[in-house]
Parts: structure tokens; C-alpha cells; sequence
């Protein structure tokens, strides 16, 4: 291995860890509170380390937008996505999405609900991550909705609500119960389509 390769798979990994601590930290205190230092000193990595791999910390803000999005795919959307399409799917969907939330995947719960949040009235590229990612999220929810015979747009918006809400409450009162509550009134607006 050269030089230049070893450098290449440490700065690989700091990456890494970088954009996972930094989305594990966004459900916490948000994306905002972050800093190179904070990080440095959290993570054990230094600051020139950081610097090295990430420019600024918008760029490390993107990475964990990014590795939110990775992470929610592979726990709630991979594992339902060999389910028949339409209503089978969108509860598939929902149970996996509970099951994430419920395991605190996240410390925070669900990253997507936290960013969506923090970033809901901010203008920029992380701003417009986050909007990319909800939409990718709704556009899912909505394209099954309409496969089952209901309004998607009006399908998505309803599960969306649900599941935000549960999530919130969920990390608010650390009750499991407002996570099956929320997953209860989401599968009867599935129900309801058939």
C-alpha cells in the first residue's frame, strides 16, 4: 500500500465518522450547533484531521444529510421494498420506519423528522438537502398511496403527519405507546384505501 493510499483510507474513515457523529448529533441539537471543534473534541479526531477532509462545516452538515438518507433507506425502506407495491408496501413502510425509530437508530429518533424541522424555514444547499430528502420521502409514500387507489399527495401528507408526530412525541415523553399510537393511525388511513 502507498503513502498516498493509506492517506486516502483514513481520510475514507474520518469521513465517515465525521458524517455519521454529525447526524446522530442533528437529531440531538441540530445541524446548526455544530462545530469543528465540538466534533474534534467528541470524536477524538483532530480538528486539522477534519479540516482536511471537509472544507467548512456546511460540507459536513451536507455529509449528514447524506448519511441520514443512507441510513433511512437501508432501515426503512430497503427492507420493504420487496413488498408488493401499493398498500402492502405502505404498511411495510410504516412498521419498518416504527421498528427504526423505536431501535433509536438515531439518539434523537428519526433524522428526517429532526432536519426536516430545523430546516423547514432556512434557505442554502443544506436547507435544500433536506427539502430533497423529504420530498424523495412524500414522492415514495404518494406513488404507493396512488397504486392503492387513494389521493397520493393526500395519502403522503397523512402519514407523513402521523409518523412525524409520533416521532416527536415519542422522544418528547419517551413513551413507546405514542410511537404505536402514531402507527395506528397511519395503517387506518391505509385501510382505509382498500
Amino acid at each position: 500500500m502507498t503513502t498516498a493510499d493509506g492517506r486516502r483510507l483514513r481520510g475514507d474513515a474520518t469521513r465517515r465518522r465525521v458524517a455519521r457523529y454529525a447526524a446522530d448529533a442533528a437529531t440531538l441539537g441540530g445541524l446548526d450547533a455544530l462545530s469543528v471543534g465540538r466534533i474534534a473534541g467528541d470524536t477524538g479526531l483532530s480538528k486539522s484531521g477534519i479540516l482536511t477532509v471537509f472544507p467548512n462545516r456546511e460540507a459536513i452538515q451536507l455529509a449528514a444529510v447524506r448519511e441520514g438518507r443512507r441510513v433511512f433507506v437501508e432501515e426503512v425502506v430497503t427492507g420493504a421494498w420487496s413488498t408488493e407495491p401499493g398498500a402492502r408496501r405502505l404498511r411495510a413502510l410504516v412498521q419498518s420506519w416504527a421498528a427504526y425509530v423505536r431501535r433509536r437508530v438515531f439518539p434523537g429518533g428519526c433524522f428526517l423528522v429532526a432536519a426536516s424541522a430545523e430546516f423547514g424555514a432556512q434557505d442554502g444547499a443544506v436547507a435544500d438537502a433536506v427539502r430533497a430528502l423529504k420530498r424523495e420521502w412524500l414522492d415514495l409514500l404518494a406513488a404507493d398511496a396512488v397504486t392503492a387507489g387513494g389521493d397520493g399527495p393526500r395519502v403522503a401528507f397523512q402519514l407523513d403527519a402521523f409518523l412525524a408526530a409520533g416521532n416527536t412525541r415519542f422522544v418528547l415523553f419517551g413513551d413507546e405507546s405514542e410511537l404505536d399510537l402514531a402507527v395506528a393511525c397511519a395503517l387506518e388511513v391505509i385501510d382505509a384505501l382498500g
